[in-house]
């Protein structure tokens, strides 16, 4: 069986957000939280990870290809990040260790043919731009059943050049058909969050995600995302997204499960 797209793909892992709104990255604020620096964001990590299911199904995996990921541990500025793959069910099982520790799970597949949007984006209610003041997350403003949106975001060659060289992504395939990385359309659910309410330092733990089209260099992303649950486990408070993502404006582009621990333990016993 050929090695190419079951790794080991090695990434030196860079933390673009350092100076991000959530301090969780700031290597200060996360020794604070027991952390032995600032975390390289979640989202940022699945970019490395999503690697070799392009590597193993090119441009159809961005086209209808499905991924899910799991956060386990933190991957830190700097350090080596080392994706790895397993053939399994059809899919791939993948996998990220950074010295020796697993700290991202996860798997993708491509479905056997083109697969139909769900009627849930064109039902989808359309919410209000973010507001000019945001107010504080919490139980209230992330309530299951709130519908939340972001400001529209175009992709420009620069963003794509400059993303690319964030997650130090090697595939040609982007450069060379104009294509938007996978890692840009899961930031849009981080985006919903942190552009519609005040949050202290948080963390994305997971995602699923469905892909239904390739999204472009020069097309505008947006979404409507409607929170699904908001629970305390083990003195976190979770919040959960189902978040429907669209260019231009109306057309389908992926869905997104998102999980993100909102309000840590920390900051709540605070």
């Amino acid at each position: 069986m050929s090695q190419s797209y079951l790794g080991p793909y090695r990434v030196t892992a860079f933390n673009a957000s350092k100076a991000s709104e959530n301090k969780i990255h700031d290597d200060a604020v996360a020794r604070r939280f027991g952390f032995r620096g600032g975390l390289v964001p979640g989202v940022d990590v699945y970019a490395y990870m999503t690697h070799l299911p392009v590597r193993r199904w090119g441009r159809a995996w961005l086209e209808r290809g499905i991924a899910e990921c799991r956060f386990m541990k933190p991957v830190y500025d700097g350090d080596m990040a080392v994706v790895t793959a397993r053939e399994s069910a059809g899919g791939l099982d993948l996998e990220i260790e950074s010295h020796g520790e697993q700290c991202v799970t996860g798997r993708a597949a491509v479905p056997s043919g083109p697969l139909a949007p769900p009627a849930a984006f064109g039902e989808a209610r359309t919410p209000p731009a973010p507001p000019a003041e945001r107010p504080p997350a919490d139980e209230t403003t992330l309530a299951a059943g709130t519908w939340l949106a972001i400001d529209p975001f175009r992709v420009t060659d620069d963003y794509a050049e400059e993303y690319l060289c964030t997650v130090r992504e090697t595939e040609p395939l982007y450069a060379r058909e104009r294509l938007v990385h996978p890692g840009t359309i899961l930031h849009l659910g981080n985006w919903v969050l942190r552009q519609n309410v005040v949050l202290g330092p948080w963390m994305h733990v997971g995602s699923t995600v469905q892909h239904f089209a390739a999204a472009r260099i020069g097309d505008e992303l947006s979404c409507r995302a409607v929170v699904t649950a908001n629970y305390e486990r083990k003195g976190h408070r979770f919040v959960e997204l189902d978040v429907l993502v669209y260019a231009n404006p109306n057309t389908p582009l992926a869905r997104i499960g998102h999980i993100a621990i909102y309000r840590p333990r920390q900051l709540a016993a605070a």
